[in-house]
This record gives C-alpha cells, sequence and structure tokens, in this order.
C-alpha cells in the first residue's frame, strides 16, 4: 500500500496477532519450568544479543549503510537480526526507509503524533497493511541473492535460534531465552517507533517529533538517541556526546578493530558544534524560562501581598466600625438598665 492514509486502524483478529497474543503469556510457563536467576541472565543475554542483531543489523547497517561489512558479515547480521522475529531484512529496512522519508507525516507507517501511541507501537504490525515488502526501496539490497533468500525465508532463523537454545538449555532455553527475550526485544524494538517521538529532549530542530531519551537508549543499546539519529542519519553513531552512551556503536568499533566490519563513523564536528550550540541555547532558553517565572511569581507574590494589606485593612476597618456601633449599642443597653433602675427605686422606696 503506497500511503498511509487509507488504512483501516481498527484491531482484528489474525493468526499472527493471535501468536503475538500468545507470546505474551510466556511468562505462565515459569510455573512449569521453575524460577531461576540463571534463566534470568538467559533471557537479558538472549534479548541484548538479538538486539544488537536489530540495532546494528536491520539498523544502521542495511537500513542506513552506515558503515561496510563483507558479504559474509552481512549475511550473518541479517541472519542475526532475523532472529529476532521481526519478519524479513528486506521488509525491515524497506519499512525503515519509508519511515524516514515521511517521518511524522500522515504517510509515515508509524507516527504516533499522526495515528496514536497504539499504532506506531505495534498496530501498524499486526494490521497486516503492511505485510509487503516494497522492493524499490532497498535496490541496493536485493542484489545479493542470500538476503532475498533470507527475506524470504523469515522465519528459519528464529526457528533455528530457538532449536539451538533448546539444544544447549532445554526447556529454559525456549521459556527464558527465546519466548519472554522475544517479547521483550519487540516491545524495546517498538519503542522508538513510538515513544522516542513523544518523550525526551530535542536536541536538533528536527522536521519532526524525534527526542533524545536517555533510558531508551539504555534498553536499546543507544537507539534511543533518535533525535540525534534523525538529525544525521549518515553516523554509525547515535551518541554523539561522551555521554550518550550508544553500545552498538562501542560494539561496532571493537569489530572494526578486528577488521570483522569497516568505516564505523561518528558525526563530522560540526554537527558536534552544533550540538553544543543547541544545548547552549536550550540551557539559555531554560535559565530565562526560569527566570521570568521567577518574576512571574514575584509578581504575583507581590499582587497578592497587596490584596491581602488591602483586605486586612478593609477588614480592621469593618471591625474597627462593628466595635464602635457595638460599644454604641452596648452604652446605650447600660443606660437603658440604669434609667430602668432609677424608675424602679421609688416604687420599691413607698413599699
Amino acid at each position: 500500500m503506497s500511503a498511509a492514509t487509507d488504512i483501516d486502524r481498527s484491531p482484528h483478529l489474525t493468526a499472527k496477532s493471535a501468536l503475538f497474543i500468545l507470546a505474551h503469556f510466556s511468562p505462565l510457563l515459569l510455573i512449569w519450568i521453575g524460577f531461576s536467576w540463571q534463566g534470568v541472565a538467559l533471557c537479558i543475554g538472549s534479548y541484548a544479543l538479538r538486539m544488537f542483531g536489530v540495532t546494528a543489523g536491520y539498523h544502521r547497517y542495511f537500513s542506513h549503510r552506515s558503515y561496510k561489512a563483507g558479504r559474509v558479515m552481512q549475511f550473518l547480521l541479517a541472519f542475526l537480526a532475523q532472529t529476532s522475529a521481526q519478519k524479513g531484512v528486506l521488509w525491515w529496512a524497506s519499512h525503515h526507509r519509508h519511515h524516514h522519508w515521511h517521518s511524522d507525516k500522515p504517510t509515515d507507517v508509524h507516527s504516533p503524533k499522526q495515528h496514536g501511541f497504539w499504532w506506531s507501537h505495534v498496530g501498524w504490525v499486526l494490521s497486516g497493511a503492511w505485510d509487503e515488502t516494497d522492493r524499490e526501496r532497498v535496490r541496493d539490497l536485493t542484489k545479493y541473492p542470500e538476503l532475498v533468500w533470507l527475506d524470504r525465508h523469515h522465519l528459519l532463523p528464529p526457528l533455528l535460534y530457538a532449536a539451538a537454545l533448546f539444544a544447549i538449555w532445554g526447556w529454559a532455553g525456549i521459556v527464558w531465552g527465546f519466548l519472554i527475550s522475544t517479547v521483550l526485544l519487540w516491545h524495546g524494538t517498538f519503542t522508538i517507533n513510538s515513544l522516542s517521538h513523544v518523550f525526551g529532549r530535542r536536541v536538533y530542530d528536527t522536521t519532526d517529533t524525534s527526542r533524545n531519551n536517555w533510558l531508551l537508549a539504555i534498553i536499546t543499546l543507544g537507539e534511543g538517541w533518535h533525535n540525534n539519529h534523525h538529525f544525521f542519519q549518515r553516523s554509525t553513531a547515535q551518541g554523539f556526546r561522551w555521554y550518550e552512551f550508544d553500545a552498538t556503536y562501542l560494539t561496532l568499533k571493537v569489530m572494526s578493530w578486528l577488521r570483522l566490519v569497516s568505516d564505523v563513523t561518528r558525526p563530522p564536528r560540526h554537527v558536534i558544534e552544533k550540538t553544543i550550540q543547541n544545548m547552549k541555547g536550550h540551557a539559555e532558553g531554560f535559565e530565562r524560562s526560569i527566570r521570568e517565572r521567577a518574576q512571574a511569581i514575584e509578581r504575583s507574590v507581590a499582587a497578592r501581598a497587596d490584596a491581602l494589606e488591602a483586605n486586612v485593612a478593609l477588614c480592621a476597618e469593618e471591625m474597627e466600625e462593628d466595635l464602635g456601633a457595638l460599644g454604641d449599642r452596648t452604652a446605650e443597653m447600660l443606660q437603658e438598665g440604669v434609667d430602668a433602675l432609677d424608675q424602679t427605686a421609688p416604687s420599691t422606696a413607698r413599699r
């Protein structure tokens, strides 16, 4: 489908969505196999390994070609990425490129601004509207027959991965290493489409709503520096500053030292300097905002103090008038009492 504006976004129960929902109940299998910290470690390790496949493979290599790899390494990256059970390498790269070309426009595949959180997070994947792959967007990848074959058989890598986990760790490998890990991996990946366009800081004034989010950067091995990425997509590194931790970039850098990949890049100096300038501008804007807010509070407090002083003066004046009236009334009542006593005194004396 060529446009994201003419599709049915209402939820439908299909075989794909049913399996997706069913996978979320996989933790119930722990009742059968039991909880163990070794299983938790296996889950985390499997998550991190395959998240690297998604971030280094699907995203930074196949979608953006931000570094170079030989055909063997290219195939291994695609295979590892597809163990995430997020369809094939051509499908993933094609739709991600579409996202960047239409980011946060009505035609964007998964824009929370245009279509809401649920659709941007997972609805678009489950809808079936985007099951097809536009190969015109990935002509640089379709020239490799091994990638075309792998994309066509996209279920093979996750099934082989699950079988390997079962062979090594038994049912703990399936439950912890594959099922639970895969569910976490899905949502970790999906947060970049949804949450990183809603929550976080905007360092660069891009044409979309992309944001930097340090928490998402941790759970996605560096993908959370999303505003950086949308500003300068050619950089392998997405954490532009030293404190922006990017585990995927650091791993690829080590791999480049081992000559497994090459041309692992960081953004040029002018991009970094623009980051500093923008951050200074944001800091100055924040300081100005705080100062203006403090001045507004000071004016508000002064106005309230003046109003309170006026109210107190008015109350004091009213109380003074009331007390004066009360005093006059009391004096009148006392005088009336005295007069009454004076009148009753002669009659008492005559008796």
